[in-house]
């Protein structure tokens, strides 16, 4: 299969193509879409709900990332992503419904490879699988790939900068407010916790 240069930038960040970098590809880009272009700074954010590969597509795509703080990463374990405008509150919620056939082969090699089971013949067809989930995935249209609805956000506040201070402990240099006193001495959460 070919691949856009969208896709290409997104697998040589990954390291590798799977259906979760599917996802990710067809949510940014509908994202995009409809919102209209990717965050040059803080305007556009993302909440996302799962640490999946799929938010590193949502990252190189749509420039939302950690260190600009406009991606909120909320552990809820569900493929689950919320883009909005800063500017206005406006948003996007994108949720991940995708049925992929299985074929009886396919799920039993499948419940094999979870058992531990890495032989040929398994991975064979764990690879076939995967081409063609993200072959599925990449060709359906957005409505069958997931649920798309329209949501008023409140705007979080903007990314701050904070001072650093040494731990007594370790001498590492922390974040002011995530520093901790402990026997009237400022120290990093790991050396808090012993």
């Amino acid at each position: 299969m070919e691949y856009d240069d969208d896709l290409k930038r997104i697998v040589a960040f990954h390291g590798h193509i799977c259906p979760g970098v599917a996802y990710g590809y067809r949510v940014a880009r509908e994202a995009i879409k409809q919102l209209g272009r990717k965050a040059k700074d803080e305007e556009l954010v993302a909440i996302v709900e799962n640490d999946s590969c799929a938010v590193d597509a949502i990252q190189v795509l749509t420039g939302c990332t950690f260190g600009k703080g406009n991606l909120i990463h909320r552990d809820y374990g569900k493929q689950v992503y919320t883009f909005y405008s800063r500017a206005t509150g406006e948003g996007i919620r994108f949720s991940i419904d995708f049925d992929y056939p299985e074929t009886p082969e396919e799920k039993a090699a499948w419940e094999r490879f979870h058992a531990g089971e890495k032989t040929e013949e398994v991975m064979s067809r764990i690879r076939s699988r995967k081409a063609r989930k993200i072959q599925a995935i990449l060709s359906a249209s957005p409505e069958e790939v997931m649920k798309i609805r329209h949501v008023t956000m409140p705007v979080p506040p903007e990314a701050q900068i904070y001072p650093g201070v040494r731990c007594a402990i370790c001498g590492e240099k922390v974040m002011e407010p995530r520093a901790r006193v402990k026997g009237g001495k400022i120290i990093c959460i790991p050396c808090s916790e012993g």
